[in-house]
Parts: C-alpha cells; structure tokens; sequence
C-alpha cells in the first residue's frame, strides 16, 4: 500500500486538520545514500514534508528520493531545510581519537548509537553521526567530544538562493531574540518564497519555564509578521530521543499542553521523544489537538538495519526489492495512523 496523490495544498490542509506528518533527516546527517533513501520512503509513505540539513550535497540527495518517489505518485513533500541562531545539540557532531581507547574497552559507545555511527578503530563516522550526544557519558574515560556542525550567518543568504527549499526551520533557544531576529535578515536577503518558517524549541537544558518559553515564542511571532513569514511552532520535548522508548512521547505531549494555552498563532507541531506511542496519549478529536507530528530518531532507527544491508549489497534501498517493501512496511506502520486522524476540532 502506498499513500494516494495528494493536492499541492495538501500539507497546508493537514496542518489544519492535525494530520500533518514531518521527516527529521536530522541537522547534522550527511549520510547522502540514506538521506535519498529516507525521503523516497516516507514521501511513498505519505508525509507532508522532510526536514534535512542546510548543505547542497545534503538537499541534492534529499531531492533525488523525492523526485523518485513523485515518479511513482503525485505526492511531493516540502523541502525543508534546518539552521540555527546559536549553539544547539542538533548542529554537533561526536568525536574522539580511536588510538586513544584502550584494547580492553567493552565500546559502551558502539552499544548506545543509534546511527551505528561508531565503529572499531575508525572512530565517529562523522557523515553518520547526527549529534544525539548518547556516546558521550557512555565512554568510561570521557574521550568523546563534540564538535560544532553549524553554519552561520555569514553566507546564509547565498546559501538559500542555492538551496531554495519551499520551507526552513530555525531552532533557537531562550535569550536568543537578537540573534534571531539577524538569522531573520539574512534569510529575508535571500527572497526566496517560503511556505512557511518553523520555530524549534524546548525546554530542555534551557532552566526556565513554559511561561518564559511562551514569551520567547511571542517575541518570535512578531519579528516573523513583521517580515511577512508565516509561522510553525515545533515544540521539542525531548531533542532527538524518540527512539529510546515509549516514555518520551509524553515529554512532547506534555509541552503541547503546557504551551497550547500560551503560545501565540500558528500550527503547534510535537517533536523531540516522537514515536509510536506519541499519537494514543493525544486528546480526542472533540478536544482538538497539536497541529501534527516530526519523527527523527523513531523514523531512521526503524529503517537503519536496512539501509545498512543496503549498503552492504552495494545498492540502493530503492533498488532491493525485499528491504525496500519491508521499509515501506515499517513506515507506513508509523505515519498512517497520523494521516487518518479523525477530523474533529481545529488543530492548534
């Protein structure tokens, strides 16, 4: 089963509905035969768009997937692509020296990455690595380190004429105003049309309340309409923890809760902790709902074993048949019941 041809503004009228579904390819992945994989999986599958690094080599590949995938039906998802205003864990990398590591190590490193990013005597794969930082207090010996993986605003603006995405996403943080409101100008500089601008944040590692959030997020909205944008609001629960187990759906779920009250106009959108478990701790359709739903770390982990056999037979996940159909299986199992959410009350 595959997902039916949608409408140009199909994604505009799923955000409406709440069933609007985003693939994180994630910030810092640059792994660009899984990238082109993942975006023909779940475009075939149904979402609404895919989120990808701000990097040519990186949305080159993420095109190529759904280019492919729009050849076998009429649904494209939007391009996004993510940057930052500032330091943020989705823009790092993990590193360390292997030689440093002695032989006896047991490699709790190696256990603990999702991305399968870490391997024996060759250290962080950094195209794998996407920055979840799970390997850093896994180490016994502290070895591991990141690095940033962020571009700044220097370039920003010809890098988006290059780039041309029909969305981006600004993850911020809490007193970082000024700093957005200069990623702002140099996105405008650009004059490529957006359907929309994204907002991350959480409140995560940031020592302060939904009430300070939500006041960072109004102060969001008026230099976004002051600049014509319009916004989405990714609220980022648990940051790029949805495949550790079910329990982190409810750090999403519980942030929408806290900010539906407070946070100014504009679709909320769950992330950080998404997964399967994510959508039965939602309130009936009578009672609303957030706007829809990102997967990252859920979404790849579901397909990595796959992508790697891939990998292995030397060819694309696209071109084996049987892994290609159990992938499309797995992603399906994810986004579907999103896309057939009741209709019931506006989403917010």
């Amino acid at each position: 089963m595959t997902a039916p041809a949608l409408s140009a503004d199909s994604a505009e009228r799923a955000l409406t509905q709440g069933r609007w579904v985003k693939l994180i390819c994630g910030a810092s992945n640059q792994d660009l035969p899984a990238i082109a994989d993942l975006c023909a999986v779940y475009a075939m599958a149904g979402v609404h768009c895919v989120d990808v690094a701000a990097d040519p080599a990186v949305v080159h590949a993420a095109r190529e997937g759904l280019a492919w995938a729009q050849e076998r039906q009429a649904h494209r998802p939007w391009l996004m692509v993510s940057i930052s205003d500032g330091q943020d864990p989705h823009f790092r990398k993990a590193f360390f020296v292997p030689e440093r590591c002695p032989s006896d190590c047991s490699r709790p490193c190696e256990r603990v990455c999702p991305a399968m990013a870490i391997s024996p005597g060759a250290g962080v794969s950094p195209s794998l690595c996407y920055g979840c930082g799970r390997c850093l207090p896994a180490c016994p010996l502290g070895l591991i380190e990141t690095r940033e993986h962020r571009i700044g605003r220097d370039g920003l603006t010809d890098l988006l004429r290059e780039l041309r995405p029909d969305a981006l996403e600004i993850h911020t943080a809490p007193g970082r105003a000024e700093a957005f409101d200069a990623t702002l100008a140099a996105i405008g500089a650009a004059t490529v049309p957006l359907r929309r601008l994204a907002v991350s944040c959480g409140l995560e590692g940031h020592h302060c309340t939904a009430a300070d959030l939500s006041r960072e997020l109004w102060s969001r909205h008026a230099a976004l309409r002051a600049r014509a944008q319009r916004p989405l609001w990714q609220l980022d629960g648990r940051p790029m923890r949805g495949d550790v187990g079910a329990g982190t759906a409810r750090a999403a779920v519980r942030l929408w809760r806290q900010l539906r009250p407070l946070a100014p106009p504009g679709p909320l959108q769950l992330a950080g902790g998404t997964n399967a478990a994510t959508i039965d701790l939602l309130p009936t359709s009578s009672d609303g709902g957030p706007a829809g739903v990102a997967f990252g770390g859920m979404a790849r982990a579901l397909l990595q074993p796959l992508l790697q056999e891939a990998e292995r037979r030397g060819q694309r996940l696209r071109d084996w048949p049987e892994g290609w159909s159990i992938a499309l299986q797995r992603a399906e199992a994810l986004i579907r019941p999103w896309l057939q959410r009741p209709l019931g009350a506006k989403a917010c």
